[in-house]
């Protein structure tokens, strides 16, 4: 059997929605676009956000991983030109938080509280000293974070799936996007697949250990009536 708990559809797609766009230079975050920094309150567009902002501001989180991913595979070459053991290298992505969602309920909307992460403020986890794919080996992030590379995609690897499968989903749940777990649920082809949602619950049941008791209970409830525990 599998179970999916509180799951996204894979990190590399994750972070293409998390990263901040107004990095202008890598090695020196404080360099910003004005008009893509989302925690500047003088910014321009607010929540909530129009289509057109939301486009743009997509597009340009593309463009700074596929930019930090051509960097990568050129230092990658780099190394195997050289002679000597140094095969690799780990770096540092700085800003890695600021997903539109963190701040605009009503994009991909469940029941999370806006103005926070599962990791504190938005604004803070940001410019943080961790963050989603904060550190990284230059391989770890093609295989985990780029989403041009990794193999790794829930609802597709979903498909393959056909063992009982039970997903939970926590309805403010600030991490796992609301839609993911509903999204690898409805691809797998399991004959027995089961979809609960612990309502009110947060990606880590932080304080909620009524809700965490539920998410536990369901998930023996379930293996038991399968016989899948001794």
């Amino acid at each position: 059997a599998i179970i999916f708990q509180a799951a996204n559809s894979s990190r590399a797609t994750l972070l293409a929605q998390w990263l901040d766009p107004s990095i202008l230079d890598e090695n020196e975050p404080s360099r910003r676009d004005p008009e893509l920094d989302l925690y500047d309150p003088a910014h321009p567009n607010q929540p909530p956000y129009s289509d057109a902002f939301i486009e743009c501001y997509r597009a340009a989180q593309l463009s700074r991983m596929r930019r930090r991913t051509a960097w990568v595979t050129d230092t990658l070459d780099f190394l195997r030109t050289r002679t000597g053991s140094e095969v690799e290298r780990g770096f540092v992505t700085h800003r890695t938080m600021a997903d539109l969602r963190f701040l605009d309920a009503t994009i991909d909307p469940n029941d999370r509280t806006p103005r926070t992460t599962h990791i504190g403020d938005p604004e803070a986890a940001n410019s943080g000293a961790a963050g989603l794919g904060r550190f990284s080996t230059l391989r770890s992030w093609l295989s985990q974070w780029s989403i041009d590379h990794s193999n790794v995609n829930g609802p597709h690897n979903a498909s393959a799936i056909t063992v009982p499968l039970l997903s939970i989903r926590n309805s403010a749940d600030e991490a796992a996007p609301a839609s993911d777990t509903r999204a690898i649920h409805d691809a797998a082809a399991s004959a027995d697949k089961t979809m609960h949602v612990v309502t009110g619950a947060t990606h880590y049941y932080q304080g909620q250990p009524d809700l965490l008791a539920e998410a536990v209970a369901t998930t023996i409830g379930w293996l038991e009536a399968r016989n899948l525990l001794d």
